[in-house]
């Protein structure tokens, strides 16, 4: 945890609730930089999480997963659509590289990670010397296994008693930003 003055990706995992996506919305609300990206949010109906929207930070949206979708693609009892995310999520990483300062990706988790265009914007992202605020999943896999091994990588674990510590830490990070370290870039995927 010490690596944050050095780290330009940060990255908050934990358990599901914990607040992470709330957590990087309100700093990057607070941050006054120019972000690109996308985020997640639950789909609800009468109390019922029915499955997980993409949206965007420049407004687009795209439904990612849902108990009505019939996919090969499955987490739990959420059918994934990749070409939803691959549409929607993998042009907003894309053009947070080309055109912003602060790049959101919230998540990187089981749902995602079914594509494999996905994986690559996100090493695109990891390799763009760009600062990246983003959630990662909080179980092993191997991709994002290899993501958080990356060496401008920081995880951060969040939970519901340390939101204010985490928080703190987010806002120092995009406040100071990153010290300038040797680039190391992380191979494309599927090559490591």
């Amino acid at each position: 945890m010490g690596r944050s003055s050095m780290a330009e990706v940060l990255l908050l995992t934990g358990k599901p609730g914990a607040g992470k996506t709330s957590l990087i919305m309100q700093a990057v609300a607070g941050a006054g930089l120019k972000a690109g990206g996308f985020y997640t949010e639950e789909i609800r109906s009468v109390g019922t999480r029915e499955g997980f929207r993409i949206v965007t930070l420049d407004g687009r949206q795209a439904v990612l997963a849902h108990v009505g979708i019939s996919s090969p693609f499955r987490v739990s009892k959420y059918g994934v659509d990749t070409e939803a995310l691959n549409s929607t999520a993998v042009p907003a990483i894309r053009s947070a590289i080309s055109d912003a300062d602060l790049i959101v990706i919230d998540e990187i988790g089981k749902m995602e990670l079914f594509s494999a265009e996905f994986c690559d914007a996100v090493i695109q992202a990891l390799n763009s010397g760009k600062r990246v605020l983003g959630s990662i999943m909080l179980g092993p896999h191997p991709f994002s296994d290899r993501v958080k091994r990356h060496p401008r990588v920081e995880t951060l674990i969040v939970s519901r008693d340390d939101r204010t510590e985490v928080e703190e830490r987010i806002s120092g990070w995009l406040k100071d930003g990153p010290a300038d370290d040797q680039r190391r870039d992380l191979p494309a995927h599927g090559s490591g």
